[in-house]
């Protein structure tokens, strides 16, 4: 399946992308390691990559028939789609959507959910995301129609968004 965005462009993640997508993992740890930890940038540095690692790796093992994106615009990467079109036959998961800090707030989030949306409207199926209730991006999910499914352990919120 492809989606097409104005002005951005998708390509799949490749082996050599891995220092970049840990940069913009990382982003979204930054202000959780400042204001959560004493730690020098040595310290946050390791910890950034060794949960990065992880993930990944989860990610790619948890999630056999995924797109793993590089979100580019200009040919510049900004952030990274983790999407599953066709997560447990159910409908699209959006596994993991991020953007670096210096392009969020410019509506390309918004411009790629909505072109998400317009994909699964036309397959009749939903899309899900896990957002932290910290999240900012969570007022960008309602905006959009996704509403809270089911939470887990207080933090994790599994939101939906549904054709109907």
């Amino acid at each position: 399946m492809d989606l097409n965005i104005k002005n951005v462009n998708l390509r799949e993640i490749q082996n050599n992308d891995l220092p970049v997508l840990c940069k913009i993992y990382g982003s979204t740890r930054t202000e959780e390691l400042d204001q959560g930890t004493n730690w020098n940038q040595e310290q946050k540095q390791f910890f950034i990559e060794q949960q990065f690692f992880a993930q990944h790796e989860y990610y790619q093992n948890n999630y056999t028939g995924a797109k793993f994106y590089i979100i580019e615009k200009e040919n510049i990467v900004i952030g990274r789609l983790y999407i599953d079109f066709f997560f447990e036959k159910k409908g699209f998961r959006i596994i993991d959507i991020t953007l670096l800090p210096e392009w969020r707030k410019k509506n390309i989030g918004s411009l790629i959910l909505n072109e998400i949306i317009k994909k699964a409207s036309e397959e009749n199926m939903k899309v899900s995301i896990h957002v932290e209730s910290f999240n900012p991006a969570m007022n960008l999910y309602k905006r959009l129609g996704f509403i809270k499914i089911s939470e887990t352990n207080g933090v994790y919120h599994l939101m939906e968004w549904s054709p109907e």
